[in-house]
């Protein structure tokens, strides 16, 4: 696939973008049957795209012959009907590792993950981000977050790398994103650079994101309800802020609240929510932990309540 083809591809979705969990088996192995039966599933729920062993998928967990191995499933049950993006991270020798195993896996790009521990300046990055495009022919998704945060002359000297096709905010700094846009737009270098919403539930600041000219958002709610995140991209595409209004009120903001009640929730509560919906996908690895019962069902709870707000929606319209 050329730049320009995932470019575009990504740019205009037609769904939510999947960032599907990684699943092990009894003896805490990955579990590649299950794994390709989730994205297929999610593929077929209506995904956009599929973003493989990034951080809902424990990137940070997976050995690199593990990773590899993920990729190449997720890339089969994808068949060519949607891009599949791989994470690659850590410091600049073993990320080019990981992206040359994506390279070989067949998938269709990288969503670059900040650095390992250090905090860098912004040379230091520009430089690493860079090698990383330069290591493979995949393009590559820079993703902004902890220790990696980046001036808007720094994106603006990202987007000019031929291979380089967008940054995902996982910040939410809102003032930054707004003068980055502003910057790169300015610049003149290109004008079919993409902008993400990656924060953690990313449907509660979509409109927000939108507000300053952002659509594309990662879904970790499409993992284990895809017809809730289907519905919400739907209303929020269309501006039918009735429905939007309903699911941030009776589901998203009561979800973001659950989900600040444990560390690496974001990941482990998305996982028990696959578990609630029929598919094993064991549990999540350490350092991260399981959620407990109690905000396990708190999650059914919340999944059914946000189905009879949907039911309620859709009997409204057809009134």
């Amino acid at each position: 696939m050329t730049s320009a083809a995932l470019a575009v591809r990504l740019g205009v979705p037609s769904g939510p973008l999947f960032f599907p969990v990684t699943p092990y088996g009894p003896d805490g192995a990955v579990d590649l049957d299950t794994y390709r039966t989730h994205v297929r599933r999610g593929v077929e729920a209506g995904a956009a795209a599929v973003f493989a062993c990034c951080g809902t998928g424990e990137f940070h967990a997976l050995a690199p012959e593990e990773f590899e191995a993920c990729v190449a499933a997720a890339v089969e049950a994808a068949d060519g009907r949607v891009p599949v993006v791989a994470g690659a991270g850590y410091g600049t020798a073993l990320a080019v590792r990981y992206a040359r195993a994506a390279e070989r896996a067949c998938a269709d790009g990288l969503l670059a993950m900040p650095p390992y521990l250090v905090v860098a300046g912004q040379e230091g990055l520009l430089r690493h981000y860079t090698e990383l495009a330069d290591a493979t022919s995949l393009d590559v998704i820079v993703y902004q977050r902890d220790n990696a945060v980046f001036t808007p002359e720094t994106v603006v000297a990202l987007a000019r790398h031929p291979k380089v096709i967008g940054l995902k905010d996982g910040l939410g700094d809102l003032d930054l994103m707004q003068r980055t846009v502003s910057a790169v737009r300015a610049s003149g270098v290109r004008d079919d650079f993409l902008y993400f919403n990656g924060l953690p539930t990313a449907e509660l600041t979509m409109l927000a994101y939108r507000g300053i000219g952002i659509t594309l958002y990662s879904s970790a709610v499409f993992c284990f309800a895809p017809e809730i995140a289907q519905a919400f991209h739907r209303a929020v595409n269309t501006g039918d802020d009735t429905t939007v209004n309903a699911l941030l009120d009776g589901f998203y903001r009561p979800l973001v609240e659950l989900r600040n009640q444990g560390r690496g929730y974001a990941v482990a509560l998305v996982k028990a929510g696959v578990r609630l919906r029929g598919l094993d996908v064991g549990e999540v690895r350490p350092p991260l932990h399981e959620p407990t019962e109690e905000h396990v069902k708190q999650l059914a709870e919340l999944i059914d309540r946000a189905a009879e707000l949907l039911d309620s929606a859709s009997e409204e319209q057809g009134a």
